[in-house]
């Protein structure tokens, strides 16, 4: 039966048993509202380890439109379930006063490419994100940590940062998991109208479609896209248009 834990105390002594007893721990940090793409995660984990940890934390401090961060699905007890099922033998569900005590007076910040892409359009997104990785990773102390190829840039500079600070735990990427169409599963998609659910594929397949990064520009505009931003880095195309209200990212090899 999978336990619940909510305190970072409970998390660290928890965790520290099972280390000393020899197991290893797999990681998957979340913010609920689970859905195929994080019970991949899971699933990985559990093939990879002994103990798999699920943290559910909506955190307040990547967020720049406060309309985003309330706007954003929660459901506990469907989550639990489905990450019981999926292979998670632990709930992490911290308290924001238990795991920001501080404030958020201390924060991570990259100088470099966090300000580009997602941190060229969400203000503060990354110092959020990596600051509570880092909380999350020394909490659970983990041998590995799961993280979706989706938010490519996310994974990226995490595993960075992990590096940079010589942390114990190993960073996984794993491959996105995609609606029959096409679409990148999000938490978000269930806030697309009909129509918009309908147009979204069209992210995915103009991505993949090849040609010049401009072109593709052109295209998602003309299909009824609000385009941030396409990009060529490394062996990678990303991607982030609005339709509506609703923020899609999608990345391909290119």
């Amino acid at each position: 039966m999978i336990e619940i834990i909510d305190t970072t105390s409970d998390a660290r002594a928890r965790m520290a048993n099972l280390r000393c007893r020899g197991h290893t721990i797999g990681f998957v940090p979340t913010m609920g509202a689970l859905h195929d793409g994080h019970l991949s995660l899971i699933e990985r984990a559990d093939r990879d380890n002994d103990r798999v940890v699920v943290s559910i934390f909506v955190n307040p401090t990547q967020y720049d439109d406060p309309e985003d961060l309330d706007s954003y699905p929660r459901s506990l007890a469907a989550d639990t379930n489905r990450a019981a099922a999926a292979g998670a033998d632990f709930i992490f569900q911290p308290a924001f006063n238990d795991l920001y005590h501080d404030d958020y007076r201390f924060r991570i910040t990259e100088t470099g490419f966090s300000r580009e892409l997602e941190g060229a359009h969400r203000q503060g997104h990354f110092d959020g994100v990596l600051t509570v990785v880092l909380k999350l990773l020394n909490i659970v102390g983990a041998d590995r940590a799961y993280f979706g190829d989706k938010d490519w840039q996310q994974q990226k500079l995490v595993r960075d940062m992990t590096k940079a600070f010589f942390h114990r735990t190993e960073i996984i990427g794993c491959p996105i998991v995609r609606e029959t169409d096409g679409l990148a599963m999000s938490s978000r998609n269930v806030h697309l109208t009909a129509a918009d659910r309908a147009r979204a594929p069209e992210l995915h397949r103009i991505l993949s479609g090849g040609g010049p990064i401009e072109a593709m520009r052109r295209q998602l505009a003309e299909v009824g896209f609000t385009v941030d931003y396409v990009e060529r880095l490394d062996d990678r195309i990303v991607g982030a248009v609005r339709l509506g209200k609703v923020r899609l990212i999608d990345n391909v090899e290119s």
